[in-house]
């Protein structure tokens, strides 16, 4: 049977998943840890690859690269790393940002020409961010990567010329996904020149060979991968609960969100993937389990045993700042603390009540630029917890489908590596496992006690 791979460069870790090419069974996996940090050396993430990807090749006939979106990957006349890469939670390019939607044209043109407004998550302000606080770097910029597009190019033996695919390129602020192409205009902009940015790939088109001869697809950005890999289709959304909580939704036309918090990108096959995207999910809920002096599962069963509403106490969770809300300089609230309120077991849930209501003001961005939900599809490392899942139907107004625990980034990038494979028109139809699917039970006064305390805090 012919084997693929796909690897899952995260943030925080890499994750390589080898499955069947036909049915998508599961073979074997292997994982390596990444530094910590906003901004890391892409040398750690090639070393924690090398790590485990060669044994976990044994008879892969294709492999593809997906990884956290926008971090800035610059190189030189040489191919040299200039800098570490700064990584999509890095917020010091917020003013950067701010400065690039004024002198682009404003929040409208930047949506209606690249589909998004930009904001400190996005390549393009941390090139701007690299020009007006690092010139002399800056003017060494002879090309630009996203980690994916590093990695495979990497991967491929560092060809002359680098690829990626319309998902991860979406992300950068400087390509088009209703036009399918880069707005050079945009990185002179940015960066002060025009650097060599990778060729847009098709979603199944075989883009090289390692050094051992596998081929390689083309990659794709984290989230586009996960849409992938869990079989998002239309009227899905997926809640995706990792290190950033993500909502986004597979699309037959493109989006363009002039408030900014919808990111109009592209998905892994050729359609659309409007997304919302914050900074603040799973960590929010390890963050309070080490306050309270426990660990996940019994932060868990702490959160069940309070009522709704978490004893009046609402938390808004924008403990590293926060991206939508654009609040990057934000910090986290307990609002309403009282003593009788002030239990381990209430605030447990307000942490976890929290981070889903930031997650339902997420569907109701998308729902406002024509997004019409049939179920959320919850995901990530905190979809396990029994307490996330049960909370979300409070909060949620339609069907919340659990998933089987799985890596459905690698897993995307393991599908994209076998529709490239295969030469097929359409991704093959792997069947990712039976979903556990919870009927909604709104809870009146939790969203709205989230809406007033934002209010309260933020003055909106």
């Amino acid at each position: 049977m012919p084997l693929v791979a796909g690897v899952d460069s995260s943030t925080q870790s890499v994750k390589v998943v080898v499955r069947d090419a036909e049915t998508g069974a599961f073979v074997r996996e292997a994982r390596a840890g990444h530094p910590d940090g906003t901004e890391v050396h892409p040398d750690a993430w090639w070393a924690a690859l090398e790590e485990v990807l060669e044994p976990a090749l044994d008879g892969v006939d294709a492999l593809a690269v997906a990884a956290q979106q926008h971090g800035m990957v610059v190189l030189d006349e040489t191919d040299a790393i200039i800098r570490p890469a700064l990584l999509w939670n890095d917020t010091r390019s917020a003013q950067d940002a701010e400065d690039l939607v004024v002198e682009g044209g404003g929040p409208v043109w930047w949506a209606d020409t690249v589909g998004s407004v930009p904001v400190a998550s996005f390549t393009v302000t941390k090139l701007r961010w690299l020009a007006r606080s690092e010139p002399e770097r800056a003017a060494r910029v002879r090309r630009v990567m996203l980690p994916h597009d590093w990695l495979t190019w990497r991967l491929a033996g560092a060809p002359a010329v680098a690829t990626t695919d319309r998902g991860d390129a979406s992300g950068t602020g400087y390509w088009s996904p209703a036009r399918g192409e880069y707005v050079p205009e945009l990185l002179r902009l940015a960066l002060g020149h025009v650097p060599e940015v990778p060729r847009v790939a098709a979603p199944h088109e075989v883009v090289g060979q390692t050094r051992n001869g596998r081929s390689l697809a083309p990659g794709t950005g984290d989230n586009m991968g996960a849409a992938l890999g869990v079989g998002a289709r239309p009227g899905d959304v997926v809640v995706s609960l990792g290190t950033s909580g993500t909502a986004f939704a597979v699309s037959d036309l493109p989006t363009a969100d002039p408030t900014g918090q919808v990111a109009g990108f592209a998905d892994a096959t050729g359609r659309f993937l409007p997304l919302v995207c914050t900074l603040n999910a799973a960590r929010v809920l390890s963050a309070t389990a080490h306050m309270l002096g426990v660990d996940l599962d019994r932060l868990s069963d702490l959160a069940m045993q309070a009522a709704p509403g978490s004893g009046g106490l609402t938390l808004l969770p924008y403990l590293d700042g926060e991206r939508t809300p654009n609040l990057p300089h934000a910090t986290g609230s307990l609002v309403g603390l009282t003593r009788d309120g002030m239990t381990p077991a209430n605030i447990a849930r307000a942490s976890i009540e929290g981070m889903l209501c930031g997650m339902a003001d997420a569907v109701d961005a998308l729902r406002a630029q024509g997004v019409q939900p049939r179920r959320i599809l919850i995901v990530g490392g905190a979809a396990a917890s029994p307490a996330v899942q049960q909370i979300a139907t409070t909060v949620f107004d339609v069907p919340v489908a659990i998933p089987p625990p799985g890596e459905y980034v690698a897993d995307g990038a393991a599908r994209q590596a076998a529709w490239a494979l295969s030469g097929s028109a359409e991704p093959p139809e792997w069947n990712p496992g039976g979903l556990d699917v919870l009927e909604p039970q709104p809870v009146p006064g939790v969203r709205e006690a989230y809406a007033r305390a934002f209010a309260t805090v933020h003055g909106t």
